[in-house]
């Protein structure tokens, strides 16, 4: 179950709900009240296990059969009045106990003690507007303001100048902005840690798999200007014309467990351990990629899905893939010919920072905000880290290769841009985009596979201190019966717009709970742990056909709202499952959807047909409702 664990926090935890807006917070960073560093928070609640329970069963009915459906009743009747009681008072014990009852359980069991690759299985990419360069310089000159609008944001960070974010009435927890600068995994056997370096003056640079030093600062304690990091940037590259055939970055990409033993053999080798402490204190990752044909696509389809692969897994060994650093929590890209971006390894904080970076990033490089800076005195040059690479490690960087190879094959992707509308419309339709578009997703997976999609959205928890997500549970008695009234040819208009509404209102109730610290899986996953903690026997609820149906996320989805023409992409959660990104903007929705393509069941390409002829179908219902009123 721990896999199972992760998969329902993993990339989606990057999640920015409708509630909160990126843009806002980016765009008012000097005029909102800024947030201090010791905020007075409430505590995580410990939900009511009798609530948690009537939840429970209402999501897990779609999935069961009437027979099945009694049985998991029973269980959680059985639950409720023995078992679950007695934990039910431990981990109320807990909540005392600690200021979050979850965080400590949470970075563990759902990161830091996951063994699958990072790579796919967990971090996300994030696209950025596609750039033309014509040239190397404009690359590099690119990859300096990137690297001088992080800095302007970090120093905002530090000086808590990123006003404090609100959901209603209710600030919410900022503590993760401290966490994405100078922040880098760590792999271990078993379980990995986390390294924060807050206070570095350097970056990571990687080109062709050469990894590089390279301070910001100079000598009299100015910021190096745009100028000067190019020079930087060139030098790097000078001294990194062959690629690297050892490159050890590719290792990052590995199982967690071959990584930590790799790491293990390397630090026994004096020069090892200083050049891997270099890459993990420095504050973010630069790569800075070889060209991947992207102005050769067909189209913007074509491109969206070059650069979503560029972003989640690098294109595999033989192209950008072992030019990375995956362990790093920011990882920007930026591309030869114009794919730019960022991999964000999310262990330590949510997507929020990351989003708000994405647009300040932005907005700092359109408006030119690195122009007529003053120059530093005196920088350093650049260093290539140096490794020492004996056999038993060559040997792990081949097997490294390999797998990344076959995760990169075997991974589906399909991004593009739905164009006949966006939020505005559904708006316009007194509809909340969110919920609408997580109904068109629940739609379209059931117009496909005849069959309910458990389906796994994320609300953050961040009105509580140290708060993270909990799920919110998509697929609903609600969802399944618009989904058969749409598909029903003998149903009007009315009707089927009333079930839309139903739907969309069902979730809508689940997620204001869901922010709430209110949901069900985070309370589960509580008693379970808390039951492993005691040694106390699982209780059969949690491997009844309910809990593991309902858990096993077919549909992985997350909006990411930036006004820019970017998007966040990512792997599914589960084997036979999709993964669904979308970034609702007013006239158009960005889609990145993702499979595996040695499962038989899905195919991106037809679950992106049934997505788009859903929301066709849906705007019609509107439209022939409205008219009949009239």
């Amino acid at each position: 179950m721990i896999r199972g664990v992760h998969k329902v926090c993993g990339h989606n935890a990057f999640i920015l709900e409708p509630y909160i807006s990126s843009l806002q917070l980016s765009t008012h960073l000097t005029s909102a009240k800024t947030y201090s560093t010791a905020q007075k928070l409430p505590r995580l609640p410990v939900p009511k296990l009798d609530d948690t329970l009537s939840k429970y069963l209402k999501t897990a009915k779609p999935h069961l059969s009437n027979e099945e459906y009694d049985v998991t009743c029973n269980l959680a009747k059985d639950f409720a009045t023995g078992l679950g009681q007695d934990l039910q008072s431990l981990l109320e014990k807990r909540a005392q106990q600690h200021t979050n009852w979850l965080e400590e359980w949470w970075l563990n069991t759902a990161y830091l003690e996951y063994r699958d690759p990072v790579v796919v299985y967990s971090s996300p990419g994030l696209v950025f507007p596609f750039r033309k360069f014509n040239s190397q310089l404009d690359q590099l000159q690119y990859a300096a303001k990137t690297l001088l609008a992080a800095l302007d944001y970090k120093s905002l960070i530090d000086n808590d100048k990123i006003p404090t974010e609100m959901m209603g009435k209710n600030p919410l927890d900022m503590q993760q902005y401290k966490k994405i600068f100078g922040t880098c995994r760590i792999p271990g056997l078993k379980r990995d840690s986390l390294s924060y370096n807050t206070t570095s003056k350097h970056v990571t640079i990687i080109h062709n798999n050469h990894i590089f030093h390279v301070d910001l600062w100079g000598d009299d304690g100015k910021v190096l200007n745009e100028d000067q990091i190019v020079q930087q940037l060139e030098k790097v590259i000078e001294m990194s014309e062959a690629p690297s055939q050892d490159g050890i970055g590719i290792l990052t990409s590995e199982n967690r467990n071959a990584w930590a033993k790799a790491y293990d053999v390397l630090i026994k080798d004096n020069q090892n351990k200083e050049s891997l402490k270099d890459v993990q204190s420095s504050l973010v990752v630069l790569c800075l990629d070889k060209p991947v044909g992207l102005w050769k696509a067909a189209d913007k389809n074509g491109r969206q899905n070059i650069a979503g692969a560029q972003t989640i897994h690098g294109g595999g060994a033989g192209l950008n893939g072992g030019n990375r650093w995956f362990d790093k929590t920011v990882q920007f890209i930026v591309g030869a010919d114009g794919v730019t971006g960022l991999t964000y390894e999310h262990s330590p904080a949510e997507g929020q920072p990351i989003a708000v970076l994405t647009d300040f990033l932005i907005n700092f490089i359109d408006q030119n905000k690195a122009a007529g800076r003053p120059a530093s005195s005196s920088p350093k040059l650049p260093q290539l880290l140096k490794f020492n690479v004996n056999s038993e490690v060559a040997g792990m960087i081949n097997t490294a290769k390999s797998s990344l190879d076959k995760l990169v094959n075997n991974l589906e992707l399909n991004c593009f841009t739905y164009e006949k509308y966006g939020k505005n419309f559904i708006k316009s339709q007194k509809l909340s985009p969110d919920s609408y578009l997580q109904m068109a997703m629940q739609y379209a997976f059931y117009r496909l596979h005849k069959t309910p999609g458990a389906h796994y959205e994320s609300a953050a928890t961040r009105m509580f201190i140290g708060g993270r997500t909990e799920t919110i549970r998509s697929c609903s008695i609600e969802s399944v019966e618009f989904a058969n009234a749409m598909l029903d040819s003998k149903r009007s208009p009315k009707d089927k717009k009333a079930a839309m509404q139903s739907a969309i209102n069902a979730h809508k109730n689940y997620t204001v709970m869901a922010l709430q610290g209110l949901g069900v899986d985070r309370h589960l996953l509580g008693l379970k742990l808390i039951a492993l903690e005691n040694g106390i026997d699982i209780h059969k609820l949690y491997s009844d056909p309910g809990y593991v149906r309902s858990a096993h996320m077919r549909l992985s989805t997350s909006q990411v709202a930036c006004k820019c023409d970017g998007f966040m992409c990512y792997g599914p959660l589960v084997s036979n499952g999709y993964a669904t990104c979308y970034n609702p903007r007013d006239n158009d929705v960005n889609f990145a959807t993702s499979a595996f393509n040695d499962n038989p069941e899905t195919s991106c390409d037809k679950y992106r047909g049934a997505l788009e002829q859903s929301l066709q179908d849906m705007h019609d219902v509107l439209l022939l409702s409205t008219q009949a009123k009239l």
